[in-house]
């Protein structure tokens, strides 16, 4: 029999007494039986990551940098191997688990150069009054303290990493804690930082189950805390620890706007297919999947048979097929869910244009129009291969429909017009607008978050990197500026 998989505590290979089985959602087969932490280890992992806070933060940028660099090149030598595990444990397609591991790369590649650069000081002339003459300030971050990384199981490699390099790279420690769905892809995250010479303590990747979370959150040692997964539980999270600092990525029901100008035949064939493809990819569990497309009056008629006709092209079925561009969600509870919410907006008056059909794990990509107001497909985030389809009269009434929502992540505006592209940067209620593509664009080194029940703070490299730390000023007195 193999081995149980084993977590990291304090940078060190461990295993508890309890394990459970990780199985594939597509087809039940095993993939891999993951240790679970005993209490005490977990308190091993909290108090080193506490005691090392000092000693990592003074760590010179060039060990850090060097430690993220090392993990590029790991990534990279490994990436058909994690590729295939993110697939086997996730259901991913495996030409979408390739392309995260690829995005995995590029975040410790931007964290390794970010480190390098990152607080070299911002010296402030402070004799711009009276009272200031002869005096410097030098303005400098410095880590919070122990950051608990939340990862979701959609990205299981890719938003770990999204915690993991941006502390690495402030010196901030950090306890990962992967989905319990899919936890082996960040025990591989382990395995190459145990090669680095990173300080013991300033890492640790600990599979805990759900229910033992509470405790771990409530640790005052864990002054961040980052977290990406639903809104009740982030804002649950949030709520119990009011004096910590909390960044919380919790999600939208992503629109694609389609306007007015974009209207040739080419234009519309170019948006149906991005629609198509980032309504669905990732089996749709993506927190910026197209599950809303808002279109002009005037495209409308023209652009719904495109959205349909590409929708359909789309491969379904086994994702170890590198043909397959649409796997299964997580697990078979979740497709039935989806299931579920299909059919309340069919029964309350919805047109099912296509797909609507299950089969085990399995949810076809489907496409809904004449969605009414009050069902749970248009207030809430399906988290599956569904999108609705909307016609409005103009600009205006396209971006009221946006706001519409409580949630605001990212908005996907086709238009060709620059003035429109500024409005829709001032008026959508966002953390991100791309202009000429759908809501599903992203680049790991920009700022990614959102308002309003989307969640707080900001991911990106850089960004996390702010949100690990904070401003402290150094006044020096007595200068001859």
């Amino acid at each position: 029999m193999t081995s149980p998989h084993a977590f990291w505590v304090a940078g060190r290979r461990a295993t508890g007494a309890d394990s459970f089985d990780v199985t594939n959602p597509y087809d039940g087969r095993l993939v891999g039986t993951v240790s679970v932490p005993t209490d005490a280890q977990v308190e091993e992992a909290v108090a080193a990551a506490h005691a090392v806070r000092d000693e990592f933060a003074a760590t010179p940028a060039h060990v850090r940098a060097a430690a993220l660099d090392h993990v590029v090149r790991r990534l990279g030598e490994r990436t058909e191997e994690i590729a295939q595990l993110i697939s086997a444990e996730n259901g991913k397609p495996i030409k979408w688990a390739r392309g995260e591991v690829g995005r995995a790369i590029s975040v410790f590649r931007f964290a390794a150069e970010e480190a390098r650069r990152f607080n070299g000081g911002e010296a402030q002339r402070l004799d711009t009054d009276l009272g200031g003459t002869g005096r410097l300030g030098l303005v400098r971050r410095f880590p919070r303290g122990a950051v608990l990384g939340i990862a979701p199981f959609n990205f299981p490699l890719n938003l770990s990493a999204h915690k993991v390099a941006p502390a690495i790279a402030v010196g901030a420690p950090i306890i990962l804690k992967p989905a319990p769905a899919t936890p082996i892809s960040s025990l591989i995250l382990g395995e190459l930082l145990a090669e680095t010479d990173l300080p013991a303590g300033s890492w640790s990747v600990l599979t805990v189950p759900n229910d033992k979370m509470p405790a771990l959150v409530q640790d005052e040692r864990l002054p961040v805390i980052s977290f990406t997964g639903s809104g009740p539980v982030g804002y649950a999270i949030m709520e119990s620890v009011p004096r910590k600092h909390c960044t919380l990525e919790l999600g939208g029901n992503g629109a694609a706007v389609v306007l007015s100008d974009y209207a040739s035949d080419e234009d519309l064939d170019w948006a149906a297919t991005r629609i198509a493809t980032f309504s669905n990819y990732q089996g749709g569990q993506s927190c910026i999947s197209v599950q809303r497309v808002i279109a002009d009056a005037s495209v409308y008629d023209r652009l719904v048979p495109k959205i349909v006709t590409a929708v359909e092209a789309l491969v379904t079925g086994d994702p170890a097929d590198a043909t397959t561009d649409v796997g299964p969600l997580v697990s078979e509870d979740a497709a039935k869910r989806v299931e579920s919410w299909v059919a309340e907006a069919v029964d309350a008056g919805a047109e099912l244009l296509t797909g609507g059909k299950r089969d085990g794990a399995t949810y076809a990509p489907t496409v809904l129009a004449s969605l009414p107001d009050d069902v749970q497909l248009a207030c809430e985030e399906v988290f599956g291969p569904v999108m609705s389809l909307q016609k409005v009269d103009g600009e205006a009434e396209a971006f009221a429909a946006v706001n519409s929502s409580k949630y605001g992540l990212q908005a996907g505006v086709f238009t060709h017009d620059l003035q429109t592209a500024f409005r829709a940067h001032r008026a959508l209620e966002v953390g991100g607008v791309i202009i000429g593509d759908v809501p599903s664009y992203r680049a790991d080194q920009m700022p990614y978050g959102g308002a309003k029940q989307s969640g707080v703070g900001r991911e990106g490299v850089r960004y996390a990197m702010d949100d690990y730390t904070y401003e402290r000023v150094l006044v020096l007195t007595g200068l001859a500026l």
